[in-house]
């Protein structure tokens, strides 16, 4: 097959069958994924004039379309339903399957990370950029886009209230969480925003960088399931399927933003294990335990703002985990309690006298993720003796604090769950031990690009969404620059940091 560039617009191949030239759709980029990286890169690339194509398998709701059923929520807004574990099937991974990605099934918590992070990043990897001050510039332009609120004393529900009780009982620091959210006008259910924010406040994708990237020309096309990348010397094929339709597209780039378990399996099933060592290896999360708590005062932690407060005590960076308050929904509560029967009934009776802390630690030994002989995704993650002494100090914590406040029963529930899924897809200089580098690059394939959480060589222990967006933001003036064009920050961000509300 022979290929000529006509224009921007389309390729001339040679179809062998029908012996005579066949026209193609052809694009600058083609980005697959929509959440924190895919919805940032779309619009910073399609602002410079490219014309971009984003692919997304899930589907795209209307804010008013997003069910407050949990049930209904988690089975058509997550992969697998919410219900993906690990080998050892003792730790659960939530990860999004819509037009925003995990963006539309987080909480949209937005910290910067701390030179804690940046320096364990820049030994492992040797990446320059890793360095707070260096990436303060890309944080001040992602954030430029979006509307930040910072946790008021005010917006405290009953858990918060006890939450900081038991830090001034025991002497600890706390601290507000700074939140991507407009005019929320939180009607008590704010909890229902895990399965999507129907007042379109939450700054999802979906609200802000995709609508904005949409109006610079980007082609989205969601229920898309990307089967393979094709690497070429001067473009890109992506396959895949389109409700059930075999479709092919073509690109001069592409940059793949399926986060680190969808960009891993892509490459995976792209066949590129061989050229590519260190695939699938050194994949972190940020495991998490809920400890609930039993009073005699209805507390009722699913109302209002459910996660307001963080533990911010410099002595937890060091012990290697951190507390939020924080809860879930009555499908998700039920889960956390082993047993069935009566035991179980009456423990969800007592609902509206839980409170919750949860604990989530930075774990430090890395997993592995490949598939098996269906092609299906296999997640290798343990939980280190390291990591298990970790857990276990940060939970007796919570036991010592909700004793503190007179709690008449406490629970740590057994089930581990792997949020903020991270690596995979490693970013380094050394192609034997990263997949990327230092210009988001995959080793060997100057054509495909890599801007998401896999290629975090280690777990932050911080939020990581606000730094995906910096890193997308980073790779996009990569990108652009080696085709010669440049992306400008914003009109806001040169007036100022960001547009923070405090009230």
């Amino acid at each position: 097959m022979s290929v000529r560039i006509v224009a921007t617009d389309n390729v001339l191949f040679n179809d062998n069958k029908k012996k005579r030239p066949v026209m193609k759709k052809f694009y600058d980029y083609i980005i697959v994924g929509s959440g924190a990286s895919g919805g940032a890169l779309s619009y910073f690339l399609s602002r410079s004039g490219a014309k971009v194509l984003m692919l997304e398998a899930g589907k795209r709701y209307a804010a008013d379309t997003f069910s407050s059923n949990e049930m209904h929520a988690n089975s058509r807004l997550m992969w697998g339903g919410g219900t993906e574990m690990n080998t050892e099937a003792d730790q659960i991974f939530l990860r999004g399957k819509v037009v925003g990605g995990g963006t539309i099934i987080n909480q949209c918590l937005l910290d910067r990370f701390d030179d804690v992070a940046y320096n364990d990043w820049r030994t492992q990897s040797g990446v320059g950029f890793h360095d707070l001050s260096t990436m303060n510039r890309h944080y001040d332009e992602v954030e430029s886009h979006l509307s930040l609120y910072t946790m008021q004393k005010q917006d405290w529900n009953g858990n918060a209230e006890l939450y900081a009780k038991a830090f001034d009982n025991l002497g600890l620091e706390h601290s507000p969480l700074r939140r991507g959210q407009s005019n929320c006008n939180n009607d008590n259910d704010c909890i229902v925003c895990l399965g999507g924010c129907s007042r379109k406040s939450k700054q999802s994708t979906l609200e802000t960088f995709i609508p904005k990237a949409e109006k610079e020309g980007l082609t989205l096309i969601s229920e898309f399931e990307v089967a393979e990348v094709i690497h070429g010397e001067s473009f890109v094929t992506v396959q895949g399927n389109h409700k059930g339709e075999a479709t092919t597209y073509y690109g001069r780039k592409c940059i793949i933003a399926s986060g680190a378990v969808g960009t891993t399996k892509l490459l995976l099933k792209s066949q590129l294990q061989k050229k590519l060592p260190a695939l699938g290896k050194n994949f972190h999360c940020h495991p998490q335990w809920m400890t609930l708590a039993f009073f005699n005062d209805t507390v009722d932690s699913h109302k209002g703002f459910f996660q307001t407060l963080k533990s911010s005590d410099p002595r937890f960076r060091q012990w290697g985990f951190k507390l939020e308050n924080v809860f879930a929904g009555p499908i998700a509560l039920a889960l956390l309690k082993q047993g069935y029967g009566g035991d179980h009934q009456q423990f969800m009776q007592r609902l509206r006298n839980m409170a919750c802390i949860e604990v989530a630690v930075r774990d430090q030994d890395p997993g592995e993720i490949s598939l098996n002989n269906a092609g299906k995704v296999v997640i290798k993650k343990p939980l280190s003796d390291g990591d298990r002494q970790r857990a276990n100090h940060g939970n007796r914590l919570v036991n010592d604090m909700f004793n503190s406040l007179g709690a008449y029963e406490v629970m740590t529930s057994p089930m581990r769950i792997g949020l903020h899924l991270m690596g995979g897809c490693t970013i380094g200089q050394n192609a034997a031990t990263s997949v990327v580098n230092e210009g988001f690059e995959v080793h060997g394939m100057k054509n495909i690009y890599i801007a998401d959480s896999s290629t975090f060589p280690n777990a932050p222990g911080v939020n990581p969404m606000l730094t995906i967006l910096a890193l997308a933001h980073r790779a996009s003036e990569t990108i652009l620059a080696e085709a010669g064009q440049r992306t400008t920050a914003s009109r806001t961000t040169q007036k100022t940091a960001s547009k923070e509300k405090t009230s």
